[in-house]
């Protein structure tokens, strides 16, 4: 595994090591000592997948608040996803900065989204598979989110959005 450092703190990009042979290959996604020598939260709670059917269309962006506030990792297994991470710590010196990362079936790459950090991404393909390793339980209670389209961060999307939820699309702008 290799850890890429972002301009985010604490965020990270994962690219995968691949052993190949004539079978294919087999890599190693987690490894708990790796993280914890990156100083990244290993204690993972939670496993979700996320399928998507239409290109263009986008999910998030998602957080939860104190006590329930956790890391992501996140990887896409089918098809390509455009994937946002933004800084929502006050005081974090990257605060309302954001990144995005191409993730695909074929790059093998992992967005590490650190805790008080926003989560979102759109689907550049049908059919998008997004499995999650998360290190906090979702609570309904404790979950928010800004939207997509919020002024305060000016993130630049690479297609329409074909479709977004009723409930990330009704999303408020973001207030400290």
């Amino acid at each position: 595994m290799k850890f890429i450092k972002t301009k985010l703190d604490g965020a990270f990009i994962i690219e995968l090591e691949k052993s190949d042979d004539e079978r294919g290959f087999f890599s190693n996604m987690w490894d708990k000592k790796k993280f914890q020598e990156n100083n990244l939260n290993v204690d993972l709670t939670e496993c979700n997948i996320a399928f998507t059917k239409k290109k263009g269309t986008i999910r998030g962006l998602h957080y939860q608040i104190s006590p329930f506030e956790g890391a992501k990792l996140v990887r896409c297994t089918r098809g390509r996803i455009w994937d946002v991470t933004v800084d929502l710590r006050p005081t974090s010196k990257t605060f309302k900065q954001w990144i995005n990362v191409e993730l695909s079936s074929d790059n093998y790459k992992l967005n590490y989204i650190p805790e008080g950090c926003a989560h979102g991404y759109q689907t550049l393909e049908d059919n998008c598979e997004v499995f999650y390793l998360m290190s906090q339980v979702y609570n309904l209670d404790y979950e928010c989110g800004i939207k997509y389209s919020d002024p305060a961060f000016k993130i630049t999307f690479p297609l329409e959005a074909t479709m977004i939820s009723e409930k990330d699309d009704s999303w408020e702008s973001f207030k400290i």
